[in-house]
C-alpha cells in the first residue's frame, strides 16, 4: 500500500471506513475460496488484503 493511500484512509470517515471494511472482508472470503478452488494466481493479493483491513481497523480504532 503506497503512501498516498495510507493518507487516503486516514482522511475518511468512520462510516466510509466500516464500509471498506466490509467491501474488503467479502473480497477476502472470496479470495480465499478461489484459493482453494485453485483459481487465485496472486496468492500475494491475500497478504496484501489482509494488511489493508489491519489498517482499516487501526483507523477505525483512533478515530471512535
Amino acid at each position: 500500500m503506497k503512501k498516498k493511500d495510507i493518507q487516503e484512509l486516514k482522511n475518511r470517515s468512520h462510516a466510509e471506513l466500516a464500509n471498506l471494511e466490509k467491501e474488503s472482508k467479502d473480497r477476502l472470503r472470496t479470495l480465499r475460496f478461489d484459493l482453494a478452488a485453485g483459481k487465485v494466481k496472486n496468492v500475494a493479493e491475500l497478504h496484501d488484503l489482509k494488511k489493508k483491513i489491519a489498517r482499516i481497523k487501526t483507523f477505525m480504532k483512533a478515530s471512535a
